[in-house]
């Protein structure tokens, strides 16, 4: 059934004696879209919602727009792996909003970059070949899959935002609804596009059937509701100017992973906020507002939500988390991260200003100046470019600020299964230093997470 039919039914079912044949009998010949807009559009009854699903499919979107569309907390998908798949040949998006030399310096960065990726591929596979030969039981055509594989770990820094690729998602239409309205109010005119044309997707019918026969639209109803998030357009806005006026933070330690634990809530929803508007660590932020009195604190609480509406939902950042992560990583591994859906997570803006990560083995390999010059550079022609466009360019090796909260269960879950010897060395690393920080702050629970130290290693382990 298409997932607004779906809702419906389900909706009757839950508030009458019928059985649910019954109820797909009575949906078959009542109007779904009239039943949507009265208890869900008018009554504000967005559970019902939840229980439509519908499969998306993002084709040819770039890295940054994917990881937009993925920003969804109760949502389930894919995305084409960059550890597994060779990108040298799959070109790059330029951003609809660079015009005249500017798309001309961005795509001579952009080439560069995926030649260095190429070659130092080339280089990593031949190095590792000679530290690691294939065991007498091993298949030769899996030791080269997992060669590639590990030399791609590598090369993949050199991979930018711009890079194409596709997700495959399966959400309930009550999320669908807010991802369209968040998308439409993106700084970056893909993803705006991007949100009108999943909009229009769910007014039409499907491009898949699975089965012959006449196709309904898969949200119709969704599709004329689906409007701007101004909200969240407004409050980031509000926000950002509020922190420029009154926020003043002195420079201090910056760690890879920090772990906070905040004891003042007020304090801790204050700083998650105006987090994503500034540039200082979530420590620096909290520690500051600390200091604050309640009611400069809870001024920052009325600033965000000056601008909501009747049936906007508070912004994630209310929602409080007992354990925080801020975390100083390179985009490659908070792609990885990412995936992690029982958090709440907030990133800074993709400035290219912290520097990048330079992986173990390109000395080695003698890969490492052709790395560096190709990062270099990069960030270099990124500088010469128009801001929001400008970190389409930005390589996966940059590094980033992202703050992930989570309850103890997750950061054990992280912990445990991130820093396993199959995984991508840089979360690795992290998912590691997420046990160190836990033993430091909290060692009772501390030694409860069986994590994998980095030094323990199965290369030919996939």
């Amino acid at each position: 059934m298409p997932p607004e039919k779906s809702a419906y039914a389900l909706a009757r079912y839950s508030r009458s004696a019928d059985s649910i044949r019954q109820s797909v009998d009575w949906v078959r010949t009542h109007n779904s879209q009239q039943f949507l807009e009265s208890f869900y559009f008018q009554y504000g009854h967005q559970s019902i919602a939840d229980l439509g699903h519908t499969v998306l499919c993002f084709e040819g979107v770039s890295e940054l727009a994917a990881s937009e569309i993925e920003d969804e907390v109760l949502w389930d998908g894919q995305a084409r792996s960059s550890r597994y798949q060779d990108f040298s040949k799959a070109g790059f998006i330029t951003p609809p909003e660079m015009t005249g030399d500017e798309v001309t310096r961005y795509q001579a960065a952009g080439a560069a970059l995926l030649q260095a990726y190429k070659e130092i591929h080339g280089l990593m596979d031949t190095w590792l070949k000679g530290q690691l030969p294939c065991p007498e039981e091993m298949k030769p055509e899996a030791y080269k899959r997992n060669i590639a594989a590990r030399a791609f770990d590598v090369a993949r820094y050199l991979l930018f935002w711009g890079i194409p690729t596709n997700v495959g998602q399966v959400t309930s239409i009550r999320t669908l609804e807010k991802q369209i309205r968040r998308l439409r109010v993106s700084e970056f005119a893909e993803v705006r596009e991007l949100g009108l044309e999943v909009a229009e997707a769910c007014a039409a019918t499907p491009e898949c059937l699975w089965s012959e026969g006449e196709a309904e639209p898969l949200a119709p109803t969704l599709a004329r509701h689906a409007d701007p998030d101004e909200y969240l357009q407004k409050s980031n806005a509000d926000l950002a100017l509020w922190a420029q006026q009154n926020l003043k933070i002195a420079a201090g330690e910056e760690r890879r992973v920090d772990l906070v634990r905040p004891n003042d809530v007020l304090s801790e929803i204050a700083a998650t906020l105006l987090y994503p508007v500034c540039d200082a660590s979530f420590r620096q932020i909290y520690d500051t507002l600390r200091q604050w009195s309640a009611a400069r604190r809870s001024e920052v609480l009325d600033v965000a939500l000056r601008s909501r509406g009747r049936r906007d939902d508070m912004l994630r950042g209310f929602r409080g988390g007992q354990y925080c992560y801020d975390m100083l990583i390179d985009i490659g591994a908070y792609r990885d991260m990412h995936r992690h859906r029982r958090c709440h997570q907030f990133r800074q803006a993709y400035t290219g200003q912290h520097g990048y990560d330079v992986p173990n083995g390109l000395m080695e390999a003698g890969a490492e100046p052709a790395y560096r010059a190709a990062m270099d550079a990069a960030l270099a022609a990124m500088r010469t470019l128009p801001n929001p466009a400008r970190q389409y360019l930005l390589p996966f090796g940059a590094k980033s600020r992202f703050l992930f909260k989570m309850d103890f269960a997750e950061a054990e879950y992280i912990s445990r299964v991130r820093s396993g010897v199959k995984g991508h060395f840089s979360y690795r690393e992290i998912a590691w230093e997420m046990k160190l920080r836990m033993d430091e702050v909290e060692p009772e629970l501390g030694r409860l997470i069986d994590a994998t130290p980095p030094w323990v290693e199965d290369p030919l382990k996939r």
